[in-house]
């Protein structure tokens, strides 16, 4: 049905344009932050992977995240990155239409896999004698694979919704990735219908997420002050701190981007604030269960002694 009535093949999307003089200076920034993002994310996946004592729910959801975020991350900013460089803003409809798809799944994915998360980290300080049973190996892969079916199969629905529209122009989106309500915009069909359904859809999927995950940590910080010995308390909430920093990191930098007034005279405000939750997670996921995380430091360690070890003896 695209192919007869979709007029439009080729999408503009400006990007930082107002930006003229900035251009090289903001591919650099971004460059960086790419190149650390995925650095760090891969290295996690792998310390995951190759540590044995890390081989706990906790770290299955984390090198799902990990894994999760190098692909949201190589989605969106190689090529922002060429439009930078090249001034090529170019994108056809079809790679535009799949990488919103991605986006959307991937956010979706990262609330349910964060949820699963915090379930863990409740069983384990809430209900330390029940958290072997309750969270077997098989319950964490469910989980993680509801949260990618979850995320995956209910855009797919949108994508099928939207390649029912017409798209005749105009052919230009003031942003730097294709989103949802901007390629709306470019449609003349009447939207009314799937922009509803869009919004029920961005409500159902992570709200619920969202306080689930809310009350895992008030009944976990609940039980941390009951505590007795700060020794304890101490040693319960590091079990959680890394976990807490990237939920609110997430989650605070979307509800700053879709809680603000929606003021049709302030689009570059909006598209820098969506800087948040694109780029900031997955920036700093690597260093928060770094830098704070003994186990995880040892993993690190583990994993480079292996490789020297492979690279000296023959």
């Amino acid at each position: 049905m695209l192919g007869n009535e979709t007029r439009i093949t080729e999408i503009i999307l400006l990007g930082f344009g107002e930006l003229t003089d900035f251009q090289i200076l903001l591919f650099l920034v971004f460059l960086v932050i790419y190149i650390v993002s995925i650095s760090g994310n891969i290295l996690i996946f792998v310390i995951v992977i190759f540590s044995q004592h890390l081989h706990t729910p906790m770290y299955f959801f984390l090198g799902n995240i990990s894994f999760l975020d190098i692909c949201y991350t190589s989605n969106i900013l190689p090529r922002m990155l060429l439009a930078l460089l090249t001034g090529n803003k170019v994108i056809s409809f079809s790679n535009c239409l799949m990488q919103w798809y991605l986006v959307g799944s991937l956010l979706v994915t990262e609330c349910c896999l964060l949820c699963a998360m915090s379930y863990d980290r409740y069983l384990a300080v809430c209900k330390p004698l029940h958290y072997v049973t309750m969270m077997k190996t098989q319950t964490c892969v469910k989980l993680a694979v509801t949260s990618w079916i979850n995320g995956f199969t209910v855009f797919m629905i949108l994508l099928i919704l939207l390649l029912q529209l017409n798209f005749c122009g105009p052919n230009e989106i003031d942003h730097y990735f294709c989103d949802y309500f901007p390629i709306l915009k470019l449609s003349c069909s009447d939207t009314k219908m799937i922009i509803q359904f869009g919004y029920l859809v961005d409500a159902m999927f992570t709200i619920p997420p969202f306080f689930l995950t809310l009350t895992s940590y008030v009944y976990i910080i609940a039980t941390i002050l009951k505590i007795p010995s700060t020794t304890g308390k101490q040693k319960a909430f590091s079990t959680c701190s890394s976990h807490l920093i990237v939920v609110s990191v997430f989650y605070g930098s979307l509800i700053i981007v879709y809680m603000l007034p929606k003021n049709e005279g302030k689009h570059d405000v909006t598209k820098f604030y969506s800087l948040l939750y694109i780029v900031l997670p997955p920036l700093l996921n690597p260093f928060v269960y770094t830098l704070r995380n003994k186990e995880v430091k040892e993993g690190l360690k583990n994993v480079i002694g292996k490789i020297v070890c492979y690279k000296l003896i023959p």
